[in-house]
């Protein structure tokens, strides 16, 4: 009976967490970004508020987003062919990209701007009834959405025996980071509106309004610029954890044609997609070209898991130390 490589990272791939439920998560956001975009653009037009026109921004950013990780969901799930031997993956962690800098320049530094040129504005009387409606409204829509990122991070999270935000921060699915990341921005942001309206509103002072503005601006650039940093390792190939790699060389030796393994190389090219070498020392005697037939067989069925995109394996030298898995 032979043994697979695990399902990944932290990460939900295509072994664990299924692609419809990451595509569901995209399409929820979506929704939700659109119709309090739509509610915030209506109510900044009309009460002119700071905070409002800053949280206008935001969910136009976050909605623009979505579209731009649902292509990163969609062209990641591509499969390999002569011209891309290790797959599409990598175009995910293009996209989530794209969609960082989208939230970094729309929203951050739309929303600093605006709060920072409004700070010396005159006052103006607002209807604060139809900014808090507009912001009761979003908090829920923006719930929603969060929920149902919340749900998928804790499903991957608790089959990996890891804390959810450990998880979000170090998955190689960047879609469900990107919402998971957004849609808690947008909660949090929410307040930092309310919180700057309500000043306003008990003070007379509009200089509120303007500093929940910038505060909103400062909280999505922090947000764009961690997703920006994660994407960005993926796509310079950074190694999966010391737990994974000791996984998978624990899951190699466990083989029963492998005696030993005296190097590991793991690489994500994809949301839960390994490239996967190593050098093994195959058990018995067998002739040269018994050995390479074994070695061919051994990879054919590492790539029959999920979470292998390709396994190249040659021989160990005699010399060589083993590797052993951490404990």
């Amino acid at each position: 009976m032979t043994t697979a490589p695990p399902t990944t990272d932290p990460s939900p791939g295509p072994g664990s967490a299924p692609k419809p439920e990451s595509s569901l998560t995209v399409v929820v956001a979506f929704l939700a970004n659109l119709l309090v975009a739509v509610a915030k653009t209506v109510a900044a037009f009309l009460t002119g508020s700071a905070s409002m026109v800053a949280e206008s921004a935001h969910s136009w950013a976050d909605t623009g987003n979505e579209v731009f990780l649902f292509v990163a969901d969609k062209r990641g799930e591509k499969q390999r062919d002569a011209d891309h031997p290790l797959g599409y993956g990598k175009e995910t962690y293009v996209w989530s990209m794209f969609a960082a800098f989208g939230l970094f320049t729309v929203g951050a530094v739309v929303s600093i701007q605006h709060g920072i040129s409004q700070l010396g504005a005159a006052e103006e009387a607002e209807d604060y009834l139809v900014n808090y409606v507009v912001l009761a409204v979003a908090f829920v829509l923006e719930g929603i959405s969060f929920t149902q990122a919340l749900r998928q991070a804790r499903g991957s999270a608790r089959e990996r025996q890891l804390p959810t935000l450990r998880f979000v921060l170090r998955s190689s699915n960047s879609t469900l980071r990107a919402v998971f990341a957004e849609d808690a921005a947008a909660l949090v942001g929410l307040v930092i509106a309310f919180l700057g309206i309500l000043l306003h509103q008990l003070t007379g002072s509009a200089v509120y309004d303007a500093v929940g503005s910038i505060l909103v601006g400062v909280l999505l650039g922090v947000v764009a610029l961690v997703l920006v940093d994660r994407n960005r390792r993926f796509l310079v190939g950074e190694s999966p954890s010391d737990e994974l790699e000791s996984t998978v060389l624990a899951r190699l030796l466990a083989r029963p044609e492998i005696d030993r393994v005296t190097y590991l190389h793991t690489e994500f090219v994809g949301p839960g997609r390994l490239y996967l070498v190593a050098a093994v020392d195959m058990r018995g005697d067998d002739t040269e070209e018994h050995v390479a037939v074994a070695l061919r067989r051994v990879e054919r069925e590492l790539e029959q898991h999920d979470a292998v995109e390709e396994a190249v394996l040659t021989l160990a030298t005699p010399d060589e130390p083993s590797l052993q898995p951490r404990r």
